[in-house]
């Protein structure tokens, strides 16, 4: 018997916070509060090592019905295109005009907090439309 698992997406990146910021905005998504004993997170970070500050930061469905999201400070810098990507789902149900509509427009509310937009692929035989973006430090996700 299999049973259903909790999981978090963990993405690395250079800059946790600011990533994870514009994540909450994309997915309504919150900042869980600071740690027990501190007001804010930078109160909380003032508190770490210099090496330590700003290593991590959080977000989560306020719902609690999707994923926690983690994002850690790494070294490296990205080089390659993503072995996994989010697909963001505000097109679900919509087809044709309809669906590209509400794809641009998402594109668009993305875009000013600092996405770039890659590249729209066309619906075919097999799939609708969705739209290829990277967020604000290149990793790629799709709009669907």
């Amino acid at each position: 018997m299999s049973s259903i698992k909790k999981f978090q997406v963990t993405i690395d990146c250079a800059d946790p916070e600011r990533v994870a910021r514009f994540w909450c905005e994309v997915l309504g998504y919150v900042a869980p509060s600071p740690p027990e004993g501190f007001a804010t997170w930078d109160d909380f970070n003032r508190s770490l090592p210099p090496e330590d500050q700003g290593a991590w930061f959080a977000c989560m469905d306020p719902s609690g019905a999707g994923p926690r999201m983690y994002f850690q400070r790494v070294p490296e810098g990205k080089v390659v295109k993503n072995r996994l990507h989010l697909d963001v789902r505000v097109g679900t149900g919509l087809v044709g005009e309809e669906r590209l509509a509400t794809l641009e427009a998402e594109c668009a509310r993305l875009v000013a907090l600092g996405a770039v937009r890659v590249q729209l692929l066309a619906a075919d035989e097999d799939n609708e439309s969705c739209m290829v973006m990277q967020d604000v430090e290149g990793n790629e996700f799709c709009l669907a």
